[in-house]
């Protein structure tokens, strides 16, 4: 199965940069709407097409970072932030634990799966590294300083802030989301010629889970957004069958990601079939977190995922060789979240929802933090 694409070139002007999310001023985007919410709640994995989307500034951003990937080990432990739950800065490979790893239940249900449906079972930790870039203000106050942390700035690279600020902008917005119906920002925002990826999606699945069309923005306000590229060395572990991140949900809201130079992501259907993603060129993927299933009360499941060397992989290394190209797999990742003192809790008719008792209110700070323990960025690892 290919995932459908879902085109917002209608719904925006790409003069200003706005996108209207007003359906009384579009009877066609309702149905737009319905059609997000239900690939959402069916594959929990979305592919939009915006006009706003540049693939020179991806290429830009995707260059910096196997530069930076490349860098001796030693040189990015600086940048390591433990203390911060590595919410911030560079975390090295061998340190995040993939959920399927420690989860007895999922794995009960993965022995089950066809063998041609189950995921690579990893055996340790994540080869993964990945760097952590605060986008958008924190907040003044909060009980959570800990995932809201200041960015971390590494040495060596003059352009890091402008391309991380740049890139990451383009996928989430930073100020007031709906104003008249439209989206709106800055003129400093503007100059980045700004596509609020995260933020349409975000106000079309309201509409199409029958919600107010800001439910899920105005709980994202000030929320510790985060551009996180994550790099894999195909260089080093470029055998096929290689885990690179294990089976697993995002704790986040909703992540996004621009095309990949090297294939490797697989997701799983709710009906329990398992997909190699291929994003179209000028397209971006969308992945529902557990924050949105929290929202919802299970009527919209995080979406699972793995990222492991196929034969698409190695056809793919073949050729950056051939280029002499870099061999770090760049994916160009961002987790956006709810904020961190908002109350994470199903939303409208989903209150009333048999389910709604297997999500209980809390902080959506105290949620992240629990889940952050179970995959070993906090604290000592334990299962739930």
């Amino acid at each position: 199965m290919e995932l459908p694409v879902i085109d917002l070139a209608p719904y925006v002007d790409v003069t200003s940069g706005k996108f209207t999310c007003d359906e009384l001023l579009h009877p066609e985007l309702k149905k737009v709407c319905s059609e997000v919410s239900r690939i959402l709640r069916e594959t929990g994995a979305l592919l939009v097409r915006d006009p706003r989307c540049s693939t020179e500034d991806n290429d830009r951003f995707i260059d910096m970072m196997e530069k930076y990937f490349e860098q001796p080990e030693e040189v990015k432990r600086v940048q390591e932030r433990p203390h911060q739950h590595y919410q911030v800065g560079s975390t090295p490979g061998g340190v995040e634990i993939p959920r399927s790893l420690v989860d007895m239940e999922m794995q009960k249900k993965l022995r089950a799966l066809p063998e041609d449906r189950r995921p690579a079972i990893p055996t340790g930790p994540d080869l993964k590294s990945r760097y952590m870039w605060r986008v958008g203000p924190r907040p003044t106050k909060t009980r959570f300083q800990e995932l809201n942390s200041e960015p971390v700035l590494p040495e060596g690279f003059p352009e890091w802030k402008k391309i991380m600020d740049s890139w990451g902008f383009k996928m989430i917005s930073t100020v007031e989301v709906c104003v008249n119906g439209s989206l709106t920002f800055p003129i400093w925002y503007l100059s980045y010629n700004s596509a609020l990826f995260s933020q349409a999606v975000a106000e079309m699945a309201a509409i199409g889970f029958d919600l107010p069309k800001d439910s899920f923005t105005n709980l994202m306000k000030l929320g510790p957004h985060l551009l996180a590229p994550t790099g894999s060395d195909l260089g080093r572990h470029g055998e096929k069958g290689t885990v690179f991140a294990g089976y697993h949900y995002d704790i986040n809201f909703l992540t996004i990601h621009y095309k990949s130079k090297f294939p490797g992501l697989s997701i799983w259907l709710r009906n329990g079939e398992k997909v190699e993603v291929k994003v179209p060129d000028g397209c971006l993927l969308i992945q529902a977190g557990k924050q949105l299933e929290w929202m919802t009360a299970g009527d919209c499941k995080a979406g699972m995922h793995e990222v492991v060397v196929t034969s698409s992989t190695l056809e793919a290394i073949k050729a950056a060789q051939e280029e002499n190209r870099s061999l770090w797999r760049v994916s160009s990742t961002l987790f956006s979240n709810v904020a961190s003192d908002a109350m994470l809790k199903p939303l409208g008719h989903f209150a009333n929802s048999p389910l709604a008792e297997n999500y209980p209110p809390m902080h959506a700070g105290d949620y992240f933090e629990k889940e952050l323990s179970v995959i070993n960025l906090k604290g000592k690892n334990e299962v739930h």
